[in-house]
């Protein structure tokens, strides 16, 4: 009996622990809890660690259940309902705006209020629901922002700059009605996936913008040197000519032809220099012998000074030897003489109102070279080595930006070196002049000038007559459409001689030119020339017509094929000077 006593006690003892665990248990599925989902606080995934961890805190807690003892704090803390997920957008909740009609709705399956759980040391109040209407004004807040951040003028960031600061952002700012409840839903993939500020995006590279297309695309480039664009042009070929020196006895020839060219501009900010140069070479190949070298270089440079006041300085030099068909080619000779001239000029220009005042000093000097005669020797030609100075006052007045009429007044003296030359007569000369003409400014559709006036060249010897007579001067471009150009130009220049008995002679030359660009690659150009010389102290007169075509077509920026056909004719009324002379000219271009 006595060991049955035991038994039966803890039989009973048994009895009582599985009648209490499975109350427990009862009460434990009686009460209602929250979906896992919303007790956690999250709307997305769920980490297998979250869920793991949540599963031993309830194992936990039942444990401590069945053997009759209180759960810890932090235990009770962590059993604390989570806050209730409510959606952001308005209308999504029922308009329950009666707090006790809401109460007294509610369902026996809503959770307890955190008051009812006695094991909680510190309780938390319940996160109160939002009315629709506050709803509704969060969502017309969010909107504004939105608005507010799209005119702002942000730096743009990158993705994984904007996704720290959405981390940074979530983890140290705290949760507020207007922020969604569940940070954790939050990621790195969702912050990628949403759409940049249009105000932000990137600006697209420059490579892959629309580059403007260049009006000549052959054009030179230049080199840059220094402050300066240097464009230089070689041309070398070859010349079929029916009169290798252009005179009344030359004959056929085929010639080697070099041309050097070059142009420099300066890339200054204020004031501007500009440089041009030539240089020509001709040699017998074949036939009727000619050896020619000629060039020129002249620089210009513009000041601006203060009070509208400009400054102009030019300076030139050039060689050329004397043409056979000059009227002061010396017969009999196997090389004319070289003249070499040096020229410079200073111009002040003012500008006051619509008035505009032009003060110009201008000095030319040329020397000329020993001819060499058939015989070998050598015929001096120093009396013919003069300077010109000259002073020109033009005035104009501004009619409108594209017309401006001026008037110009000259006054110059011609000096020889040799005050008589070799014939015994006193070729120094007083110069005076006065013209009239209109300026044109219309941009690239016509621009330039031209002029008429008188000039008279009186020579201190009373035994020759004065060079006189009327002038005229042009330099005009005109576009009528892209691509083609039409040019005028006219001069006229009193040519001095040192012939006995005769004073000089007046020229007026004018030439007539036409450039056309027929492809990008391929260029034509023409050419039509008149000149008359007029004899002063002789009844005399030449006539110079002329005819030239070209066209150059460009294989690449840098080099082109070209060739040109001219023709010229001089007729004059004085014994052996006419002639006539037909070329074509075949080379190859290379410019930079």
């Amino acid at each position: 009996m006595s060991g049955a006593q035991p038994e039966k006690s803890r039989a009973r003892k048994g009895k009582a622990a599985c009648a209490l665990l499975l109350a427990t248990s009862i009460f434990a599925l009686l009460r209602p809890t929250l979906l896992h989902a919303q007790e956690t606080g999250l709307r997305g995934e769920v980490s297998e660690s979250a869920i793991l961890s949540d599963q031993q805190r309830k194992a936990r807690q039942l444990a401590l259940a069945s053997q009759g003892q209180q759960a810890p704090a932090s235990a009770a803390q962590d059993n604390t309902p989570a806050r209730t997920y409510l959606p952001a957008s308005a209308g999504a909740l029922p308009d329950d705006t009666d707090a006790d009609a809401a109460t007294a709705a509610r369902s026996i399956f809503d959770p307890p209020a955190v008051t009812d759980d006695s094991s909680a040391d510190t309780p938390t109040p319940p996160k109160p629901r939002r009315r629709p209407a506050a709803a509704r004004q969060d969502a017309a807040d969010r909107d504004k922002d939105k608005a507010a951040g799209k005119s702002k003028k942000k730096k743009p960031a990158t993705a994984t700059t904007e996704t720290t600061a959405a981390i940074a952002d979530n983890a140290d700012v705290p949760d507020t009605d207007e922020e969604t409840a569940n940070r954790r839903a939050v990621t790195i993939d969702s912050v990628d996936r949403q759409k940049l500020d249009p105000g932000a995006e990137r600006t697209a590279s420059i490579e892959g913008q629309k580059k403007k297309a260049e009006d000549d695309p052959f054009a030179a480039t230049g080199v840059k040197w220094g402050s300066f664009v240097i464009r230089p042009t070689i041309e070398q070929g070859l010349t079929a000519t029916s009169n290798g020196d252009s005179s009344s006895t030359g004959k056929s020839a085929l010639l080697s032809e070099t041309a050097l060219r070059f142009s420099a501009a300066s890339d200054w900010r204020e004031n501007s220099a500009l440089i041009n140069g030539y240089g020509l070479f001709r040699e017998t190949v074949s036939g009727y012998p000619v050896h020619n070298e000629q060039g020129r270089i002249e620089g210009q440079l513009n000041v601006d000074l203060d009070n509208e006041l400009r400054a102009i300085a030019k300076l030139g030099y050039e060689a050329v030897p004397e043409s056979a068909s000059s009227p002061d080619a010396i017969a009999g000779v196997s090389t004319q003489p070289l003249r070499q001239s040096l020229d410079g000029s200073l111009a002040l220009e003012k500008q006051a109102g619509k008035m505009q005042y032009t003060v110009t000093g201008a000095v030319a000097h040329d020397f000329y070279g020993d001819a060499k005669l058939s015989d070998g020797t050598s015929l001096s030609q120093k009396d013919r080595d003069s300077t010109l100075y000259t002073a020109t006052l033009r005035t104009g007045y501004e009619i409108s930006p594209a017309l401006t009429p001026f008037t110009e007044i000259e006054a110059g003296r011609r000096t020889y070196d040799q005050r008589i030359d070799n014939e015994g007569f006193e070729r120094s000369s007083t110069r005076l002049g006065a013209r009239a003409g209109l300026e044109l400014d219309m941009g690239e559709k016509l621009s330039g000038e031209f002029s008429a006036g008188w000039l008279r060249e009186a020579v201190d010897d009373e035994r020759l007559d004065a060079i006189s007579g009327a002038t005229v001067n042009a330099d005009l471009k005109w576009s009528p459409e892209r691509g083609t150009t039409i040019g005028v130009t006219g001069r006229t220049t009193v040519e001095p001689t040192t012939s006995a008995g005769e004073s000089g002679d007046i020229l007026y030359s004018g030439r007539l030119t036409g450039e056309r660009l027929i492809r990008a690659n391929l260029t034509a150009n023409a050419a039509l020339g008149l000149d008359w010389r007029d004899y002063v102290g002789i009844d005399g007169h030449d006539t110079i017509l002329s005819a030239e075509a070209g066209l150059t077509w460009w294989l690449n920026r840098y080099a082109g094929l070209t060739t040109r056909a001219r023709t010229e004719k001089l007729t004059s009324n004085l014994p052996g000077r006419d002639y006539t002379a037909n070329s074509i000219f075949v080379g190859v271009k290379v410019q930079r």
